[in-house]
């Protein structure tokens, strides 16, 4: 599962870290730390059911199970075959 936690890593790093020299790990607070937002949550979802090919359903796709890429690493391996 290494590679999932890396993708989202990188994903995070990519598409929402604004200064370049802030480091984040697999247990940086994303949306409770401001890095990660409602709106960007949601595309980190979809970004997520495209790249696995599953789907996550609304009512487990929460703040707290967005809040590290552990947590989301957890979410992603519970609909993944």
């Amino acid at each position: 599962m290494e590679e999932i936690k890396d993708v989202v890593l990188e994903y995070v790093i990519e598409e929402y870290l604004e200064d370049e020299d802030e480091e984040i790990t697999y247990d940086t607070p994303l949306i409770s730390g401001g890095i990660v937002d409602s709106f960007s949550m949601v595309s980190l979802k979809r970004f997520l059911e495209a790249r696995y090919k599953i789907s996550i359903p609304d009512e487990k796709a929460s703040p707290e199970a967005f809040d590290s890429v552990n947590k989301i690493v957890e979410l992603v391996k519970e609909f993944i075959g």
